[in-house]
């Protein structure tokens, strides 16, 4: 039998407002983690109690409690609440592992169909399913490309995540991977099925202070990954279609030029980099799903199976 272990490791603070709707998808799912590991970074709200209670009653379930920093962190936060939690754990007692957010519904085979998925392609180092929102009472798509799996729900076989090093501790972290990945041959999917399609309870590019900041916190993030300026306008472009209309997109497009005109940090990666913007390119010439699969072509030498 094929070992179907998982650990799961999520970073949260003040979660209370969702943090239970993700905590019984997880309990409810066909096929259950072995260990799920919710690293409280700092709450000041009722989620300590939430996760008190959880723990009571599921073994399962462990807490690691982080100091207040005095705020919420994303990119870099976020990734050091990952790792405390990762730190915590023997990564070889588990096939998979998964970041996992604490603002999701997630439906009830989803780790199980991702599993089966690596099972049936070896090259597959990282997959999820797709975010929905809810507007106006109805479930809409956060309209996120098949190339990459999703932030929210990182699901990884380990040998993918130790052969890219992990995750980097920045916004933009969870496309950097993925170009990591494919880059060394392994294949970086997600999929918009019914039983895959999970509802986001707080939207994706929003923030603690406004969706603009976290608008300009993506586009600094791009800057940072060095995202061809053409291929990221393009982006931006496309994103103006869905709340905020138009401004949404012009606010990631400010934090993109904003960042270039301060001179900000890059990814200090010139080769990956360059990877990176040669799919750009190819993207904005053949259209993303041919770029990706020539890719995949490419590299399936340089891709090694697991021993």
């Amino acid at each position: 039998m094929p070992d179907r272990s998982y650990v799961l490791i999520s970073p949260c603070r003040n979660e209370a407002e969702f943090m239970r709707r993700t905590l019984d998808s997880v309990i409810a799912q066909s096929l259950p983690p072995a260990l799920w590991v919710i690293v409280d970074d700092g709450s000041s709200d009722e989620t300590p109690e939430i996760l008190a209670d959880y723990t009571a009653r599921h073994d399962w379930i462990r807490v690691v409690k982080k100091p207040d920093r005095g705020h919420r962190a994303v990119g870099p936060g976020v990734i050091e609440a990952f790792y405390a939690g990762y730190a915590t754990i023997e990564p070889a007692d588990y096939a998979y592992s998964c970041k996992l957010d604490l603002d999701l519904d997630l439906p009830p085979r989803y780790f199980e169909i991702l599993v089966e998925r690596m099972e049936a392609e070896p090259r597959l180092g990282t997959c999820s399913g797709k975010p929905y929102v809810r507007r106006s009472g109805a479930l809409v798509s956060e309209r996120r490309g098949d190339e990459m799996s999703v932030g929210m729900t990182k699901f990884y076989r380990r040998e993918c995540f130790e052969a890219i090093g992990g995750y980097v501790r920045e916004v933009m972290w969870d496309a950097i991977d993925c170009h990591k990945a494919r880059r060394l041959g392994w294949i970086a999917r997600s999929w918009d099925e019914p039983d895959l399609r999970f509802e986001h309870l707080r939207p994706m590019g929003s923030s603690q202070i406004s969706i603009w900041t976290g608008r300009r916190r993506h586009g600094f993030g791009q800057y940072f990954m060095g995202s061809d300026p053409l291929f990221y306008l393009a982006t931006c472009v496309f994103r103006m279609a869905e709340p905020p209309y138009v401004l949404g997109g012009l606010a990631m497009l400010q934090g993109y030029l904003g960042a270039w005109l301060r001179g900000e940090r890059q990814l200090d990666d010139p080769e990956l980099v360059a990877f990176i913007r040669a799919y750009q390119r190819r993207a904005l010439r053949r259209g993303k799903a041919a770029a990706v699969a020539e890719i995949e072509s490419e590299r399936a030498a340089l891709w090694t199976a697991p021993a």
